[in-house]
């Protein structure tokens, strides 16, 4: 059959590159798939009540950012102490940075447009380390992300919406902390 080589030296070509990854480039291609994966994002958003004083779409478009974020900041934060993690940060954002130009490249042609996601991503990640220095004795970083999401969604009072940033924020660094501790890199 045409093409079957080609097939065939694709899929040998990308075995092998999958082989040569080391763990941490896993861990980074891992931590990415899990930050990307919107099966949490779609639980949260049943919880959105419709009477809730917030548009939904903006819920929607702000979660899946939170938890890039969330992924990124968590790792760093609780491998703070390990020769790990600037490589598998490393190997993070990149992965992110590359998904973000991809994004942006497809909505620029669907909008006409400039769009650059990584850019939304680092001003989103700035807001959001901003609101956590600017309150230190908050003691829990979900107690300002929470209101902080909401704020950005549209509405900081939205209780809902409060909700449903700190859950994907605890939920998130909680999962990255056991994947890290499986994983042995913290």
């Amino acid at each position: 059959m045409p093409g079957t080589n080609n097939q065939m030296d694709s899929i040998n070509i990308m075995e092998e590159i999958n082989q040569e990854k080391s763990p941490i480039e896993k861990a980074g291609e891992d931590l990415f798939n899990f930050a990307v994966d919107r099966e949490d994002i779609w639980e949260l958003m049943t919880q959105l009540p419709e009477n809730a004083e917030i548009e939904a779409t903006a819920v929607e478009y702000e979660l899946p950012i939170l938890k890039i974020i969330t992924v990124g900041w968590s790792a760093a934060y609780l491998m703070e102490n390990s020769r790990h993690k600037n490589p598998l940060m490393e190997a993070y954002w990149n992965t992110v940075r590359m998904f973000s130009q991809s994004l942006s490249d497809t909505a620029g042609l669907m909008t006409g447009g400039d769009i650059d996601y990584f850019d939304v991503l680092k001003k989103r990640f700035d807001t959001y380390l901003s609101a956590m220095d600017s309150n230190p004795g908050a003691g829990d970083p979900a107690a300002v992300i929470g209101p902080e999401f909401a704020r950005v969604c549209g509405n900081k009072d939205d209780v809902f919406t409060v909700l449903i940033g700190s859950r994907m924020f605890v939920g998130t660094v909680n999962c990255v902390r056991e994947y890290l501790k499986a994983f042995s890199i913290t």
